[in-house]
């Protein structure tokens, strides 16, 4: 209205404006003011005389602030609207067919389509206008039905946006029949303005419109970012990101994610000016790049920009092995160079060092993916043992003929082979080099093509027989196999009759080489058929299915697996999505590599084009009325003020100015609270009171530096003897070892926070009450989380067969705890040799055993108490009393003799002590077998 961004919900109502005049000459007038006089009797006798009054004029002030106040009612009361929401597309007489684009590239403004959308519905409403709505995104499902606004309504909330490609074309006829038969109708198009696919709508809509008027919104700026094409590359993992046009943003970010939704990595993208793509790199280690299953653009709320993963996507790894010695200073000599380089765009390579049984052994523990084997002639027994399990796991084994394999055979081939070989050219040979046969089915080179400049002059023959034909994958004019293959177990086995360099064949040296073998890595972890080659029938059921927003919902009823190997866009049949089992996933998606986002060119419907975003529209009722009330409560005052009805608040009219003055100060800053509620609600709110207690200074220097920890008896000797201890032996452990813990502590379970401490001694002591159960219940959740506690009841001396007080009490303790299965330290405990080798682990006694728990074989169903973190037993009880061993006075003397025949035993305890910190701290890492020489060198065996 006006050019401003303003509506009236009921403009009909601003016609009262027109009696604003009448209002001015019915406010003209007002009481003249009444005179305040003594009153004494006779002088109001005789003061009153009779006059004639004349009424005085209102003040033009006043007159006008009454206006301003009528005025602002008339409006409030006829709904005006800031910003009004779009819908004056609508505001005709006749049908109105609304058009909706709800491909993937409508997604991230959809809430704004819908509003949109919304208010043209609302407006049609209003106007009576049937509403006819087709969603463009998906397939054409019916004919276009027409129907009253509150069932248009219903059928826009029913509409998302898809995960593909707009279907726009499908759609044309029965628009056109529509609108033949609504020769009225006004059509109205939300459209994302974008195209992937050759698209023919626009020119098909503008013939058949006709007369029809058209109103098209769409997105001026800020146009989508999508992800056309993922490459996992040696160097890093590609992604290839697309716009629009080259207006707008330039930058944004990446982020890669797991099949369980955890991020692996981000990385930043940025056009180049005028540029419309961009290409994003991840750099991380292959294997975590391998566990990549989606890619994304952070805050684009869109299925165009999640580009997913399957296993073709992956980088596998494969390991060359080679039976010549290579020359360093020739490559181009070398059995495995042409390999290497056409394995290297998209394989991870690994060339171990070492022997050939070396090399393999090495390979197969890293766990590649395929092993080639070039001119290997014979293997040793434990190699073809390890190759044959490797194979029927699941691995590919590759192997390249030579002089040594046509001299030798053994059971890795999958056909038998004639000794020698079969020269093809040469003067001593009638024949001339062959050139490969085109591939057949079920090979899985059967799409590629054979260049004509490709031929053999050398290879090893099979021995024919009646599998030969199945195994047979490629072979030269005359019929002869070059390629065959073989399915052990899980896995296959295939053999190149030609060497893997040119002195047999040109081959290597061509672009077929990189195609085939990428089609052999390719089928590593893919289900393949008994002859050995992948499955060309396989089709693979939808698993999880991005919906048009990117994320992953359940698959839709429509959803139809797809072939294993599908390279095509999403379709409505196959919407975007993981297709298959977890172990073998197939990734479909919105984008294929060659697709790009182009603007859709909208110039033959003459259309009236729109912009979608809109300003927030803005309610002014309530502000109008607020402002009208404020005005009125001031001309109350002002009135009350001129009639003299003030002066009992002061004898002065300076004290009643000066009160209406505050007052309608006061009322201001009131309307303007009222009319902003929105400040109010930007306000933080007040913070609540925490109910976690404040850190202590004690806690925090715990977690700062790690140390030993006592638990405080209040028996004072004890407790004594306990510092006395550990502090001796944090010394030791500051003398001997790199570790430096802080000064110990004493600990109360009932108040301190047991989790900063890695080990606590508890001396047991009988007839102490019993710890709280809350104490009880901190400790437990300690022992269950990695944490380990040294029960000692000092009675090793008096132990004879019955249950000193100090075992009873220590029973009594842990009778509520989940305290697992204990047992004395095995003579191969990890406790044995974390440090020190010891076989006891005495401290002032040494006749006590020490106790841990034990960890016999896990049974199915069995539920284990306290699992041991990283292998350390939560419990270790003793009764040697290891903290008077180790008790040291102010002058590093020992406290207390040790009572025992072993003259070292002082010395021992305290190589105890450190084995249990050490053990405590470490875990069970001296199990590993890496270190069993090493120990059977110090034990002399």
């Amino acid at each position: 209205m006006f050019g401003l961004p303003l509506a009236f919900t009921a403009p009909l109502v601003l016609a009262a404006l027109a009696t604003l005049p009448a209002i001015w000459l019915m406010l003209r007038v007002t009481p003249p003011q009444p005179r305040r006089i003594a009153f004494p009797p006779l002088a109001v006798i005789t003061d009153i005389l009779p006059k004639q009054e004349t009424p005085a004029r209102t003040p033009w002030w006043l007159l006008l602030l009454r206006l301003l106040i009528a005025a602002l009612l008339i409006l409030a009361a006829a709904g005006p609207v800031w910003n009004p929401p779009a819908g004056d597309a609508a505001a005709g007489r006749g049908p109105l067919l609304l058009l909706v684009d709800n491909d993937f590239a409508a997604a991230g403004d959809w809430q704004e389509r819908m509003d949109l959308a919304a208010g043209v519905i609302a407006t049609a409403a209003r106007n009576e206008r049937p509403v006819a709505i087709v969603a463009l995104g998906g397939p054409l499902t019916s004919d276009v039905t027409m129907g009253d606004a509150g069932q248009a309504a219903e059928r826009l909330r029913a509409i998302a946006p898809l995960p593909f490609s707009s279907r726009r074309n499908e759609h044309l006829a029965s628009i056109s029949a529509f609108l033949n038969a609504q020769p009225e109708a006004d059509i109205v198009w939300l459209t994302s303005g974008l195209r992937v696919e050759e698209d023919q709508f626009v020119s098909g809509l503008a013939a058949i419109k006709g007369s029809h008027p058209v109103t098209v919104y769409r997105r001026e700026t800020s146009q989508p970012f999508a992800l056309a094409a993922i490459a996992n590359v040696s160097a890093g993992f590609d992604v290839t990101v697309v716009r629009p046009t080259a207006a707008g943003r330039d930058r944004g970010t990446l982020r890669a994610v797991d099949l369980k939704g955890l991020p692996l990595g981000e990385t930043p993208f940025a056009f180049p000016a005028g540029a419309t793509e961009t290409t994003a790199r991840f750099t991380l280690p292959v294997e975590i790049r391998n566990a990549i299953t989606r890619v994304e653009i952070v805050d684009e709320n869109s299925a165009g920009a999640v580009s997913l993963v399957g296993d073709d996507g992956k980088r596998r790894s494969v390991g060359l092995v080679s039976g010549a010695s290579a020359d360093i200073a020739q490559p181009l000599l070398a059995p495995t160079y042409y390999v290497a380089r056409a394995l290297q765009p998209f394989a991870e390579l690994r060339e171990p060092r070492g022997g050939v049984a070396e090399a393999i052994s090495a390979l197969i523990e890293q766990q590649v993916s395929v092993i080639v084997l070039t001119d290997i002639g014979v293997l040793d027994p434990q190699s073809v043992d390890r190759l044959t399990r490797y194979v029927d796991d699941g691995g590919i084994l590759v192997r390249f003929a030579g002089s040594r394999l046509a001299a030798g055979n053994d059971a890795l081939v999958p056909v038998k082979l004639r000794r020698g070989g079969r020269s093809l050219g040469g003067s001593l040979s009638w024949d001339t080099p062959k050139a490969l046969a085109p591939f057949a089915q079920p090979s899985p080179f059967a799409d590629l093509a054979v260049p004509a400049d490709v031929s053999v002059q050398r290879q090893i023959l099979a021995e024919p027989d009646g599998n030969l034909a199945a195994r047979t994958w490629a072979s030269l004019s005359d019929g002869t196999p070059i390629v065959t293959a073989e399915r052990r177990g899980e896995g296959q086995i295939v053999l190149f009759h030609l060497t893997a360099d040119p002195s047999w064949s040109n081959l290597p040296m061509s672009g077929l080489f990189v195609e085939m073998l990428r089609k052999i890595v390719q089928l590593a972890g893919t289900p393949v058929t008994e002859t050995g080659t992948a499955s060309s029938t396989e089709t693979v059921a939808p698993r999880h299915i991005l919906d048009g927003f990117g994320v992953f919902s359940a698959p839709p009823a429509t959803a139809k697996p797809v072939p294993r190997g599908y390279a095509g866009r999403a379709t409505p049949d196959h919407p975007a999505g993981l297709y298959g089992p977890n172990e073998g996933l197939q990734a479909v998606n919105v984008l294929i590599p060659a697709d790009r986002l182009n603007p859709l060119d909208i110039t033959a419907l003459a259309a009236d084009v729109r912009p979608i975003a809109r300003p927030e529209a803005i309610d002014l009722r309530g502000s109008l009325i607020t402002a009208a009330l404020v005005l009125l409560a001031l001309d109350t005052l002002i009135a009350a003020w001129m009639g003299g009805h003030l002066r009992r608040f002061g004898r002065r009219r300076g004290a009643a100015a000066a009160a209406i003055a505050a007052f309608a100060v006061a009322a201001s800053l009131g309307a303007l609270a009222l009319m902003s509620p929105a400040v109010a609600a930007e306000l933080p709110p007040k913070p609540a009171a925490s109910s976690t207690p404040p850190l202590r200074q004690e806690d925090i220097a715990s977690a700062l530096h790690t140390r030993l920890a006592y638990v405080v008896t209040g028996d004072q000797q004890v407790d004594a003897t306990s510092r006395a201890g550990l502090v001796g032996l944090t010394d030791a452990l500051m003398a001997r070892t790199t570790f430096e813990p802080a000064e110990p502590i004493g600990i109360d379970p009932s108040r301190d926070e047991l989790s900063f401490y890695p080990l606590i001694y508890w001396p047991v002591v009988a007839g102490r009450p019993l710890p709280p159960d809350a104490a009880l219940r901190r400790l437990d959740t300690f022992m269950k989380n990695g944490g380990t506690v040294i029960f000692d009841t000092r009675d090793a001396l008096r132990a004879n067969g019955q249950a000193s007080p100090e075992t009873q009490q220590l029973r009594r303790m842990l009778a509520s705890l989940d305290i697992p299965e204990l047992e004395p330290v095995p003579p191969d405990h990890v406790l044995t040799k974390a440090f020190y080798l010891l076989d006891t682990f005495p401290g002032r006694y040494d006749r006590g055993p020490t106790w841990v728990e034990a960890l016999p074989p896990a049974v199915d169903g069995e539920r284990r108490p306290a699992r041991a973190g990283d292998g350390v037993s939560p419990i270790i009880i003793t009764g040697n009393d290891l903290a008077a061993a180790w008790a040291i006075g102010a002058d590093g003397s020992p406290l207390y003799p040790v009572l025992g025949a072993d003259p070292r035993q002082r010395e021992m305890s305290y190589r105890s002590g450190i084995n249990i910190v050490m053990y405590a701290l470490t875990g069970n890492y001296k199990a590993d077998q890496v270190h069993v020489p090493a120990l059977l060198e110090r034990l002399g065996q």
